[in-house]
């Protein structure tokens, strides 16, 4: 995520915060990663099964404990929406495929503001309770632990966006001549049922039918779209595992642009008509180049395409790192947001944070991101970046709390989690020096791949790089209060 200026809290009044928080987990990263989908119907599990429990109706992160749920773990979500523009009605189908990971009478689904029509477990109806933001479903049987699993649950209404302290929003959003959707961190429970949180990783088929005219663009690959009469649907097709938060659709009238990467990834972007922004095509034209520069600096790109979608949402001051296609609002389209971005596509989307507050793993990589790119593109070095920023003065809100234990959910995105923990990295360039730190990067993105990591993980991982412990950089830069001498 990157904004036009300091991002601000992302606190959910009496939404997330009624059960208490907990400790980081103390798994080990690189585990989870699926490449597709299990679209196989699940065997039939014999003898009715009654010895389940509840799920847990949240996945316990420290700052949103009520976000995600327990007992099963998502594989593959298939979305088929319909939305009408004119009334802002959005009718949807989520069929969900999941593994239980334990015994289950019943689990339950994150989903705020849209009413459920009905559901179904294994093709039988399902019971259903909506309780706020939590979707319980029943099943006619109980779960076996390691059973295989889809829910399909038919649901309509229209998407409410969730508003912040700081008046931000997020979620559902409409605009002028459509929707976008931006999901972090808990807007995608505004417009499908999920295990919303990011340590729940899956491939996704999005769907999505609008009125002949519009156009719909969503993550990964475009598989068909075709025209029924006045309507025209789009079916999009995200094979490498996403977290639910850079899941979007963007609906509206957009110049379609196309091309190749050198190494042969394809590049779909998606440029507002309406918002009269990079006509000359300065800034687009230079993501083949910005494309190669982070392969270079970061390994392989993760996924099978790119691309950004620029929209013409004005009340949302910020860029979200949406997985393939980044979406950026139009009025801060431009060159270093892209960097920001793109980087995000190794440091957050395929390397996931296990929990939110391992938020300064994306933030601090990809603010170190557009220090790297002015120093390879004859700006500011990196050092004169860390320089500029550790001569702010010891009550500047950049040092307001170590950057690896924000004190609550409206601190995850600010300042200390994108420039401190920017300090962080380059801490560690500095110990390891220039060669040491590309191979430590581009090992990172590697052996995580698709996978998720906490700052234990990362930690770890550096340290054993190094040959050596760097407590002095974990004390004073990452865990250490005030300003660092």
């Amino acid at each position: 995520m990157k904004t036009s200026g300091r991002l601000a809290a992302f606190a959910v009044a009496g939404l997330l915060a009624t059960l208490p928080a907990c400790s980081e987990s103390d798994g080990r990263g690189g585990a989870g990663a699926r490449t597709g989908a299990d679209t196989a119907r699940p065997k039939a599990h014999g003898a009715p099964f009654r010895g389940g429990h509840p799920g847990a109706a949240g996945a316990r992160d420290p700052y949103f404990p009520e976000l995600g749920n327990g007992g099963y773990d998502v594989t593959h979500y298939a979305l088929t929406l319909a939305y009408d523009p004119g009334s802002g009605r959005l009718k949807g189908t989520a069929e969900i495929t999941a593994k239980a990971t334990a015994d289950l009478s019943a689990f339950n689904l994150d989903l705020l503001g849209m009413q459920v029509q009905s559901a179904t477990v294994d093709g039988r109806e399902a019971q259903v309770r909506q309780d706020g933001q939590e979707l319980t479903l029943q099943p006619r049987d109980h779960l076996r632990k390691g059973a295989a699993f889809r829910s399909v649950v038919h649901y309509a209404g229209t998407p409410e966006s969730i508003t912040h302290d700081h008046g931000w929003r997020e979620g559902w959003l409409r605009t002028d001549n459509g929707a976008v959707a931006f999901g972090e961190p808990t807007g995608s429970m505004s417009w499908f049922p999920g295990n919303h949180h990011p340590s729940d990783k899956a491939s996704y088929d999005i769907t999505v039918t609008v009125p002949k005219g519009v156009q719909a663009i969503s993550n990964g690959r475009l598989r068909a779209q075709h025209t029924n009469g006045d309507r025209a649907t789009f079916h999009w097709h995200q094979a490498e595992p996403m977290a639910s938060h850079v899941a979007t659709v963007a609906i509206g009238s957009y110049d379609i642009r196309t091309s190749r990467t050198r190494s042969g990834i394809p590049v779909v972007s998606a440029m507002d008509t309406t918002a009269g922004v990079d006509e000359d095509g300065a800034v687009l034209g230079r993501f083949p180049e910005i494309m190669e520069w982070a392969e270079g600096r970061f390994g392989p790109y993760p996924f099978s395409t790119a691309g950004v979608i620029v929209d013409q949402a004005a009340d949302v001051p910020y860029a979200l790192e949406t997985q393939t296609r980044p979406t950026i609002p139009a009025g801060i389209f431009h060159t270093t947001n892209v960097v920001h971005e793109m980087a995000h596509q190794w440091f957050g989307n395929s390397v996931t944070p296990r929990t939110w507050r391992d938020m300064w793993l994306n933030e601090g990589f990809a603010t170190y991101a557009e220090w790297l790119w002015t120093e390879d593109h004859g700006g500011a070095s990196a050092q004169d970046h860390f320089d500029r920023n550790h001569a702010k003065a010891a009550d500047d809100d950049e040092w307001d709390f170590p950057p690896a234990e924000p004190p609550s959910a409206s601190d995850i995105s600010g300042q200390p989690v994108y420039v401190r923990g920017a300090m962080v990295i380059h801490k560690i360039r500095q110990a390891v020096g220039d060669e040491g730190f590309r191979a430590l990067v581009r090992g990172w993105t590697q052996s995580h791949r698709h996978g998720h990591a906490s700052t234990r993980d990362f930690t770890s991982y550096v340290e054993a790089r190094a040959g050596r412990d760097l407590d002095s950089i974990w004390d004073s830069w990452l865990y250490g209060d005030g300003k660092p001498s």
